[in-house]
């Protein structure tokens, strides 16, 4: 079996650093504030209708620039939301 594939896999390294240096590391589960969803939107949303929150989105156009466009996002050239537009309706 060839594992040369896993040479360029990176992950987190020297996890005995947490213990030695009493480092706290946690991490969270977005399903764990799924309850706080709704008032996050009573929160949001009037900021969003203000102008106050803007968000930027990536569009291409056309299904055959789909594949460009997950490159562009993979190599961290993409600016907000990457969207495909399929059609304009």
């Amino acid at each position: 079996m060839n594992l040369d594939y896993l040479s360029w896999l990176s992950g987190i390294t020297n996890l005995m650093h947490l213990i030695y240096k009493r480092i706290r590391m946690e991490g969270f589960f977005v399903f764990d504030f799924y309850h706080l969803y709704p008032k996050f939107l009573d929160l949001v949303v009037p900021y969003i209708k203000e102008g106050k929150i803007a968000y930027v989105e990536d569009i291409v156009e056309g299904l055959e620039n789909g594949p460009a466009s997950l490159v562009r996002i993979f190599s961290g050239r993409n600016a907000g939301k990457g969207v495909v537009a399929v059609a304009r309706e």
